[in-house]
């Protein structure tokens, strides 16, 4: 059937691109104008186009650094798969930047005034979050688009890595940062090799916002990810980056899965693991599969199967052994929920 075609497809490019890391820097581009050009598609061809980008493409991209295109193929798969949603978003997105402009002005020249101060030399960047991931954020954490307040931010780029950390006490002098809402991705890399320095702080009339410090070098790793390595000419013979030696060890890492996964649409699954680490597939005992978001517990398992579940649920087990219901699920586990018709909601799920 399709759905198994579309596995075995997905693992011969896999495979190809094991051998070669520029195959799916290929595939990714030709997604991307394939994505692009969606308007005249029927519209269950697109869906199912639009659904395959944002469950294989884009977090294939992701994961190999390549943000600029992992942004462009969310938002263009967004749009295929939900078009009203999509126009809707946008246009309060636009209009949220025009009614936001004097707050942007006001920061974006404070801080552009403050830095000198301190001996930096930067470029103060306007950053707008993609689509998809404000609608993410609006599902994931109910909220309506008025209670999103951190749509727009901003990027700082420095010459140096100490200039990011000067560059951070600067910002803290100027604005104070709120609590828990700083990250150091320069000292510690996201596993797809992005670094900067995140973070939030409260800005005018209370508003909180966020900052990205980052130098130039990583600015263009971050959007070209492993790509950047064949940008320039003079990189023709040089040694792999860390970025390009880390995609490689994962992709050497799917080789070996696939040596002992036959079934391609096995295969799939345990990729698909790999490429969502904010997410947990687990089965029910009949085998069925159930994706929930990291850190989800017997009770949201109940629930995502139906309510009557997850209202009803009294106890669970995890792969046969009794467990608490407030146990957090693995990738991998196998859930059994038991329920109770005179059983109810209990305040301590929330």
């Amino acid at each position: 059937n399709r759905e198994e075609a579309q596995a075995e497809n997905f693992r011969k490019m896999l495979l190809a691109m094991a051998r070669d890391v520029r195959v799916i820097l290929i595939k990714i581009a030709d997604r991307l104008h394939n994505m692009r050009t969606l308007e005249g598609v029927a519209a269950e061809k697109r869906r199912r186009i639009a659904k395959e980008t944002l469950d294989i493409y884009a977090p294939i991209a992701h994961r190999l650094g390549l943000n600029a295109a992992f942004r462009e193929l969310e938002d263009l798969s967004f749009s295929g798969l939900y078009p009203r949603r999509y126009a809707t978003l946008s246009r309060a997105i636009l209009a949220a930047r025009g009614n936001r402009r004097e707050v942007i002005g006001r920061l974006q020249s404070a801080v552009a005034q403050q830095l000198p101060k301190f001996g930096i030399s930067a470029a103060v960047e306007g950053r707008e979050k993609s689509v998809w991931s404000t609608y993410k954020k609006m599902i994931e954490k109910h909220l309506s688009f008025a209670e999103v307040l951190d749509v727009y931010g901003f990027r700082i780029l420095v010459p140096k890595i100490s200039d990011c950390y000067i560059t951070l006490g600067a910002l803290h002098a100027l604005y104070k940062p709120m609590p828990g809402k700083f990250k150091d991705y320069i000292a510690l890399p996201k596993s797809n090799g992005y670094q900067s320095l995140h973070t939030t702080v409260i800005g005018p009339y209370g508003t909180p916002v966020e900052f990205q410090i980052r130098t130039e070098e990583m600015h263009y790793v971050s959007e070209a990810g492993v790509a950047a390595h064949w940008m320039y000419k003079e990189n023709i013979g040089k040694a792999a980056s860390p970025l390009q030696a880390r995609a490689h060890e994962w992709m050497q890492s799917l080789v070996q899965v696939q040596s002992q996964t036959r079934d391609p649409s096995e295969f799939l699954d345990s990729v698909k693991i790999d490429l969502f680490p904010d997410v947990v597939y687990v089965f029910t005992p009949k085998g069925a599969i159930r994706e929930l978001p990291r850190g989800s517990t017997p009770v949201d398992f109940a629930y995502n199967v139906h309510t009557d579940i997850g209202h009803h649920c009294i106890s669970a087990e995890i792969n046969q052994r009794p467990v608490g219901l407030d146990t957090i699920l693995r990738n991998g586990d196998v859930i059994s929920i038991q329920t109770d018709a005179r059983a109810n909601p209990h305040p301590a799920w929330l």
